[in-house]
């Protein structure tokens, strides 16, 4: 008894000293629960510091920064992938021209007859672009069809280390297949940065945040600018691709006495290139060490224009956007090409697609053989081609003119100085080996590549300036523009037997005809006559996955959809309304206690709000009491 009255006292006295200890610990963890809670709010809650609408500035800032260094990098991607391609094949037909080295190096291998199959793969195939391209870009995308066409420049430059039948002329065909979707591609990837910096420039207004379509004019002035800067940079390619020309074979060449003995007039008067020029060019033979050096570094930059194509450039779509463009289907891809020839507006702006490809041709295969090295000797070609490009590139500057001019003022320049000189060079008939004829003909060059480059911007600004607004269209149209030029290629390849001054008729009449044609489509345009644009289909996703398995979480921007879609999508609105409304009736009436739990269990609201649940515990807790 004693002990069991000993120990009570003790487990009183337990009883008395735990519950402080305990309380002690409750306050203990309420105030951990209460710092850990401030914390929290402190870390999750606004922050002082932090300005949404600075970093968003930023971040915009950083987004236009990015487009511009794609413009530059498409740019200088495509002036070393033409670098690259010129400078070798200036240099591979020059070398296979001399009898000397095609009987030295491989007399029975036939490189003359080599040479001219590999021509007519680059000059001929691509006159079957258009039935390809679109299908091409659409599926590739942009950005890797650039990419893909750069690796087929580099393939044919591989090919050169093993000159033969089977390696030649497949990459030249090659070429001649990738030719149009490359500069499709790039014209649409141009046109694309100049919609984009647009975007990222005024992110705040409306129509940008719910990627409606663009106002109209609204990325006209960008696309002036990246046009301008895109040929700025890219006609450098004609000066590139004459180093390996003057750093290597100058040296080997004769002089002009002995490849001009048999020739007796140059100019206009002519018939072909070049009749009677002599067929050893070559003082010595280069060594075969050398020429493979050539090709070796020739091959770093094709591989480097890949990589700045790969790295440097961004996407030309959003992913959503580039499914949307793939799923109207591959019949209707293949087919709006040719629908897109029903707007007059592309119609007649065809024969100056036509020239541009006729007198870029002209200008290297034409003037400066026939007049230039004609006249000066092979020595001097290096330095017409180089002339050629620096005033291509430096006048190319000034379309920027049209951001305060009228657009027919580029275009209309540009005619008006070709048209004189095309005047001149059918009056021009000079002698062989006349090096008094420099200054003149250098003269000329230079304001050829004044109305070149004011032609070429003029002609791809246009374009964009009609279409800037149609982003799923930019591939059909510069692919119909680039078509055209493939077929002027055609042309050329086709008249070099011809006599002089009937190519400088055809080229004096197709200026004559483009410039007609689009003062006509300008008065059309300036009197608003309506023009024929096929319709988009809508894209027709597979439901597959959680992107479209929501109607109202489509990927289709405003811009693409027609005004019956914009129709049915505001009666689909009105009905929500409706419908939202009587949801909010039926709440309403419940909250005011019309009718039992159970009954109210059945209505909208407490379907989507969990009710049932709540009616059903409430049942069970009134059983239980």
């Amino acid at each position: 008894m004693e002990a069991t009255e000993g120990e009570q006292p003790i487990e009183d006295a337990d009883q008395i000293v735990a519950p402080p200890n305990g309380g002690v610990n409750e306050l203990l963890d309420v105030g951990q629960e209460e710092n850990i809670e401030g914390e929290m709010e402190e870390f999750l809650g606004p922050q002082a510091q932090y300005n949404e609408e600075e970093e968003e500035r930023k971040y915009y800032r950083r987004k236009r920064l990015g487009v511009i260094k794609n413009v530059v990098a498409s740019s200088f991607g495509a002036m070393i992938v033409y670098s690259v391609y010129m400078g070798l094949l200036q240099m591979q037909l020059v070398l296979h021209y001399d009898m000397t080295y095609r009987e030295v190096k491989y007399s029975n291998l036939g490189l003359e007859d080599i040479d001219q199959k590999m021509l007519m793969g680059i000059n001929v195939t691509p006159v079957i672009g258009l039935l390809y391209t679109p299908v091409l870009i659409r599926f590739l995308g942009t950005k890797w069809m650039m990419f893909l066409a750069s690796g087929i420049y580099a393939l044919f430059v591989s090919t050169n280390y093993w000159e033969r039948y089977y390696t030649l002329v497949p990459s030249a065909v090659a070429i001649g297949v990738a030719i149009v979707p490359f500069w499709a591609s790039l014209g649409n990837y141009i046109t694309r940065m100049a919609q984009q910096y647009y975007e990222y420039a005024n992110y705040k207004e409306e129509h940008v945040q719910e990627q409606r379509k663009l106002p109209k004019g609204a990325c006209h002035s960008y696309i002036i600018i990246f046009q301008s800067l895109f040929y700025a940079i890219f006609n450098l390619s004609f000066v590139f691709a004459e180093f390996p020309m003057r750093l290597v074979l100058h040296g080997h060449l004769h002089e002009s006495k002995h490849v001009l003995c048999n020739v007796k007039i140059c100019g206009a008067a002519i018939k072909g290139i070049i009749p009677g020029f002599n067929t050893t060019v070559l003082t010595n033979l280069p060594r075969s060490m050398l020429l493979i050096q050539v090709e070796s570094i020739l091959m770093g930059f094709a591989f480097l224009s890949m990589i700045i194509f790969l790295l440097l450039c961004g996407p030309a779509y959003r992913p959503t956007e580039e499914i949307d463009l793939r799923s109207i289907g591959w019949g209707n891809i293949f087919q709006l090409p040719f629908k897109h020839l029903r707007d007059y507006r592309l119609r007649l702006l065809c024969p100056f697609f036509i020239y541009s490809g006729l007198e870029m041709l002209f200008v290297i295969s034409g003037f400066s053989l026939s007049y230039g090295v004609c006249t000066l000797g092979l020595k001097s070609l290096w330095l017409l081609i180089v002339v050629y490009g620096l005033s291509c590139s430096v006048f190319s500057l000034l379309s920027l003119s049209l951001l305060r001019l009228p657009r027919w003022v580029c275009l209309m320049g540009g005619a008006a100085v070709h048209a004189v000189l095309l005047v001149v060079l059918l009056a021009l008939s000079i002698k062989p080996g006349s090096p008094e004829y420099l200054g003149p003909l250098l003269v000329i060059t230079v304001l050829w590549g004044l109305g070149s480059a004011l032609n070429k911007t003029g002609v791809s600004t246009v374009v964009g300036i009609l279409y800037a607004e149609e982003k799923e269209r930019l591939d059909f149209v510069y692919t119909i523009y680039h078509w055209w030029q493939a077929i002027a290629i055609f042309v050329v390849y086709l008249w070099s037997k011809m006599p002089m001054r009937a190519k400088l008729s055809i080229l004096l009449a197709t200026l004559l005809l483009a410039c007609y044609c689009y003062w006509v489509m300008e008065r059309r345009v300036a009197q608003k006559v309506p023009h024929r644009m096929p319709r988009i289909p809508r894209p027709r996703h597979k439901v597959k996955g959680y992107r479209y398995l929501e109607e109202d979480n489509s990927d289709e921007s405003d811009s693409e959809r027609s005004e019956e879609d914009d129709d049915e999508d505001e009666e689909e609105r009105a009905e929500e309304d409706e419908r939202v409304v009587e949801e909010m009736g039926a709440g309403h009436r419940e909250e005011e206690g019309q009718g039992a739990r159970a009954e109210g269990a059945d209505s909208p609201r407490a379907r989507r709000g969990g009710a049932e649940g709540q009616g059903a515990h409430v049942e069970e807790e009134q059983r239980e009491m």
